[in-house]
């Protein structure tokens, strides 16, 4: 079980510059309809019940910043329902700007911590989880606010179904390092890759995001990891 977020907030400012009025209209009348609330009574919800029309899978992305990369799968993919999970205000607002204007039905949002969400979602019901350029909290005294744990990496392996796949990107080698450290731990996750070119190149469809433009300007070269979730783990 994840530890409660009040104890280990991994996320730090929940909103930047200041909105414009567009932006408020749609916090205030888009966001409520597609906002994804864990049920309070501490039961489990079916993901594939919270979009409009049927799905065939489920596919959810802790802390989607601007959104790019969300919209895009969004879009290239309508039979797949996605759940993005961000609690700053202005990354949110940005993405409700692609769902809106691109007239995307498949996108539900958790606007707050992502812990609640993972832990009211069923053992393998989800296809792919990502996890893309999450804070690094670099100092070491901050390193237990990142999102990658021992306890986070078992959790996310019970929501996979079996095959299902953890995708990792960051333009930090130590976060980088860290995770893989931490995956090797979890039995229930293996390491696709067979060659070092298989972690510095990107996913498959990648679109690229605004952030990692200004990462690999200044100099840092990103790693994409993927695990699969493995069937019967030892």
């Amino acid at each position: 079980m994840l530890p409660d977020p009040s104890d280990r907030a991994f996320f730090g400012r929940r909103k930047g510059k200041r909105l414009r009025p567009a932006q408020e209209d749609r916090l205030a009348s888009l966001l409520p309809r597609l906002r994804v609330t864990p049920p309070e009574d501490g039961s489990r919800l079916d993901p594939a019940t919270l979009f409009p029309t049927p799905v065939d899978e489920v596919w959810v992305e802790i802390g989607f910043g601007g959104g790019e990369h969300l919209a895009d799968n969004a879009a290239k993919n309508p039979r797949v329902g996605i759940i993005g999970c961000e609690p700053f205000v202005n990354g949110v607002v940005k993405l409700l700007r692609e769902v809106d204007e691109r007239g995307l039905t498949n996108v539900r949002i958790r606007d707050e911590d992502a812990t609640a969400l993972l832990a009211a979602v069923p053992d393998a019901s989800v296809a792919r989880l990502y996890l893309l350029y999450p804070d690094p909290w670099p100092k070491r005294r901050q390193r237990k606010r990142r999102f990658v744990s021992d306890a986070s990496l078992a959790e996310i392996a019970r929501v996979l179904k079996p095959g299902g796949l953890f995708r990792f990107a960051s333009d930090i080698d130590d976060y980088a390092g860290w995770t893989l450290v931490r995956a090797a731990r979890c039995p229930a996750l293996r390491w696709a890759a067979e060659r070092a070119e298989d972690w510095r190149k990107p996913f498959p469809g990648w679109p690229g995001t605004r952030y990692e433009a200004k990462a690999i300007a200044a100099g840092r070269r990103p790693s994409y990891l993927t695990f699969i979730r493995e069937p019967n783990p030892a």
